[in-house]
């Protein structure tokens, strides 16, 4: 199903094409965990909460629980659909300072199984694959 599309655990850098996805707030205040690092090293925007932002994409995941967040993964998925020129390898969102478990994170991410330009943690496949 996943073809091997498993996100590193740690990225240093990024090919000219790769996107890193991070967890980030709706007010764009990349102060920590992934976000931290996607504002230091990968473009992410300080006041931009969600998207596209250099070589990183934010989706919110401060403001409420999964079902509070699952429209900004469905637009992200939608998003790397409509843009099959990048890769878009996604950090295990949530389950940092959210406080979210893979079990509760993971399955918003099913529908992007399907696209063959999402990597996501193996520990989202583990529980995507075992749904």
């Amino acid at each position: 199903m996943f073809d091997n599309r498993i996100t590193p655990q740690w990225i240093t850098e990024l090919k000219e094409n790769e996107i890193f996805v991070f967890g980030s707030n709706l007010q764009g205040m990349h102060g920590g965990g992934a976000a931290l690092i996607a504002f230091r090293k990968f473009g992410a925007v300080m006041g931009q909460g969600t998207g596209l932002q250099g070589q990183s994409y934010g989706i919110p995941t401060m403001h409420g629980g999964p079902e509070a967040i699952k429209p900004y993964v469905d637009e992200f998925i939608e998003f790397a659909r409509q843009h099959s020129e990048l890769t878009f390898l996604v950090t295990p969102i949530g389950c940092g300072i959210a406080g979210f478990t893979v079990e509760e994170m993971a399955p918003l991410f099913k529908d992007a199984a399907e696209v063959s330009n999402i990597w996501l943690p193996k520990s989202f496949w583990v529980v995507i694959c075992n749904d």
